[in-house]
């Protein structure tokens, strides 16, 4: 029998997940069992808890058949229970290092039934603070919550405690009140934090406004109805938690508060102890049940948040008054069903996966106007025959006032404001290797002149978030955290490998002017945060000369440093940077070398030879960051060969190592994990989902 059972409800949770079970599966304290309940959940959650269980024996993953929330589903995790402590985890919080061994030791010097201990809070910003608990007064003065204390399992099972079921918040109230009490004097105290409980950006249904938050009185109106003993120990404290909120911004809307605050007064006057005195102005105005009165303390109270207020307030008038005449006066004017507007890159041009969905759009939704934004530095790369406006002039107000769809890959300028009825399709442009959104915060090289705040706000308006796999599904959710849709499908612009023929590579081929029998590599290092301007870690001239007359390396630079590579004239050497489109490069090579573009998961759609050439692979991840290894050589995060010199690139290729049954079989590992929804129809997907489907998600 483990020492220690530790239950994680899972329900939409996916960009967390795999970073609590990691802080409970890495803990220096192994006597554990780890129990998953999936929840129903519709994310990858249940399969990452499926990937834990296969790999680590302390894992059991529970699937409940309906969804039973998060009480419902912690019930479902402690019937599995055989551990002789119950801990209740979050799948979005954190274990701290160290936290198990401290617990157990406390549990071994005092026999106990409950052990309460302190925590912390972080929040989408990542700033950390205490939790604010006094661990030396009163346990019920504590948060009242599942996670912030440790149950013996015996204790918990005999008096048959449950959290209430259901999708409602505060479902924790009446279980962690009643062990409390019932414990008597077979409780103690553990001085530290133990747990990192995280405050997620549109997140649990705990943290955002809605009147769900009533559930709070509903749950003291149960504890106080089906045990009235615990009345006069709990009703202090559950005052000061329906007070706090109602208060709380986060939870309770304006419109709401009155009704809030009314149906508090009412449990106060039914429950209210003989001998209870109420201490404060906030409980006096609750006694008497006059909300006026209340309102009236928050006044005088609140200055200070009503200057901030104001201030907020003079602030968005600054905005709006500095918003173009003309765009307000197209907003007032209907949507337009049949306009879709593109961008892609910041304005740079057609490509990428809005051109995909754009170009599938006009074969199976030809009702469907697509408009592209452009900047007029790349006014000239738009084809013949494709509209477009200008990004800033008055067609380009008129049209995003207007337009019904909006597919981008980065963001649209100029303070776009998003209409209700309006919906956009975030693709993005890339897997993520590198760390993005939030996680970004700590890698200050990559960061310059970014607003994370306007980031956020740019999240909000998506109303789809496009994803090649479960890896960036994962990671967009957590950096990039809003109530949009993943869609994953695929990406479009990777439709192309599947579709080309051998005449389709003959004719790129010959367009870049490239000789028949010859082997071809595509070059295409990627962008350094901390670098100025394209130079190659490569000898280039070197290289060729090494490979040999039978080669070709097309060299294309990241396209932040513009179209000059700035290479010296070679007859094996194609400066391809200014081609318009990737896809083409990549089907022309027989072989990528790279170091850390998001080309790499592209180019495994092919089933080709990757090579990573990565010299300065650990001043790029301090730089930058990165989300797996991707030197290690394990299947799933190296996609071939690998070399961290010239001296070995030249050797992989002068030993043929490059394309080995070894560097095949990485291939196939890494194209599983990053290509598994790519088939050629994504782009058929997506305009399915977006323009062809009714009652598509709005707002």
């Amino acid at each position: 029998m483990a020492r220690l059972s530790v239950v994680v409800p899972a329900h939409r949770i996916q960009g967390y997940l795999r970073e609590c079970l990691e802080s409970t599966l890495t803990q220096s304290f192994t006597d554990l069992e780890l129990i998953v309940v999936d929840d129903c959940s519709q994310d990858a959650g249940g399969a990452i808890a499926a990937e834990y269980a296969e790999r680590d024996p302390r894992v059991q993953l529970v699937r409940l058949d309906a969804r039973a929330g998060q009480g419902g589903a912690r019930n479902a995790g402690a019937e599995r229970a055989r551990g002789e402590f119950l801990l209740f985890l979050d799948g979005d919080d954190l274990l701290l290092p160290g936290a198990l061994d401290a617990i157990d030791r406390r549990l071994r010097e005092r026999d106990v039934d409950v052990l309460f201990f302190d925590h912390d809070r972080i929040d989408w910003w990542e700033n950390v603070r205490g939790s604010g608990d006094a661990l030396d007064g009163d346990p019920l003065a504590l948060t009242p919550a599942a996670w912030n204390r440790v149950f013996r399992r015996s204790f918990w099972t005999a008096h048959q405690l449950r959290f209430t079921s259901g999708t409602e918040p505060y479902e924790d109230v009446v279980p962690v009140h009643s062990a409390t009490l019932l414990a008597g004097d077979r409780v103690a105290v553990l001085p530290r934090a133990c747990v990192r409980w995280r405050k997620r950006r549109g997140g649990s249904v705990a943290t955002v406004p809605g009147r769900h938050h009533f559930a709070a009185v509903a749950r003291y109106e149960e504890l106080f109805t089906g045990a009235p003993e615990a009345t006069a120990a709990v009703f202090p404290y559950a005052v000061e938690h329906l007070l706090g909120v109602l208060a709380d911004p986060h939870r309770i809307r304006p419109a709401d508060r009155a009704e809030f605050f009314r149906a508090a007064a009412r449990l106060y006057r039914a429950h209210r102890p003989d001998g209870f005195e109420a201490r404060t102005e906030r409980q006096r105005a609750l006694a008497t049940g006059s909300y006026a009165a209340f309102q009236a303390l928050r006044t005088a109270n609140g200055r200070i948040e009503e200057a901030r207020s104001a201030l907020r307030r003079r602030k968005r008038k600054l905005r709006a008054t500095v918003m173009k005449l003309a765009y307000r006066t197209d907003r007032r004017r209907s949507l337009d069903p049949h306009l879709a507007v593109y961008g892609a890159y910041w304005n740079r041009g057609l490509s990428c996966n809005p051109l995909a969905v754009y170009e599938k759009a006009r074969e199976l939704a030809p009702h469907i106007r697509g408009v592209w934004v452009v900047s007029s530095r790349h006014k000239g790369k738009v084809p013949a025959g494709v509209e477009y406006v200008i990004e800033g002039s008055r067609r380009y107000w008129q049209v995003m006032a207007r337009a019904t769809y909006l597919v981008n890959n980065s963001s649209f300028p100029g303070g776009f404001v998003k209409r209700r009825g309006q919906v956009y399709l975030q693709t993005h442009h890339g897997t993520p290797l590198k760390k993005m959104g939030l996680d970004q915060r700590r890698y200050p090289a990559g960061t310059h002149g970014i607003s994370f705040q306007k980031v956020l706000d740019h999240t909000d308006q998506w109303d789809l978030s496009l994803s090649a796999n479960p890896h960036s599904t994962e990671v967009w959710e957590r950096v990039y955290p809003s109530t949009y849709e993943a869609l994953e499908v695929g990406y479009p612009r990777n439709d192309v490998y599947f579709g080309a023929s051998a005449e389709d590579v003959a004719r790129i081929r010959a367009e870049l002017g490239i000789a028949d029998g010859r082997t071809v590599l595509l070059y295409a290092p990627t962008h350094r945060d901390y670098q100025k301007g394209f130079l190659p870690r490569l000898d280039l001239e070197r290289f060729a000369r090494v490979l040999g007359e039978d080669f070709v390396v097309l060299v294309r630079a990241h396209y932040f440093y513009g179209a000059d590579a700035g290479l010296d004239a070679h007859p094996q050497l194609i400066d391809v940077t200014s081609h318009a489109r990737v896809e083409e490069l990549c089907l022309a090579a027989d072989a990528l070398v790279t170091d850390y573009s998001s080309l790499m998961f592209d180019y495994a759609c092919l089933d080709r030879p990757i090579v990573t050439y990565a010299p300065d692979w650990q001043a790029y991840r301090l730089a930058r960051g990165a989300y797996f290894d991707l030197l290690s050589g394990r299947p799933g995060e190296t996609p071939g060969a690998v070399a961290t010199s010239e001296e070995e690139l030249h050797f992989l290729f002068q030993a043929e190592a490059w394309d080995t049954a070894g560097t095949t079989e990485l291939r196939r590992a890494f194209r599983a994990r990053f290509c598994p929804y790519d088939d050629g129809r994504a782009a058929e997907r997506v305009v399915r989902r977006l323009f062809l489907t009714e009652g598509q998600a709005r707002s």
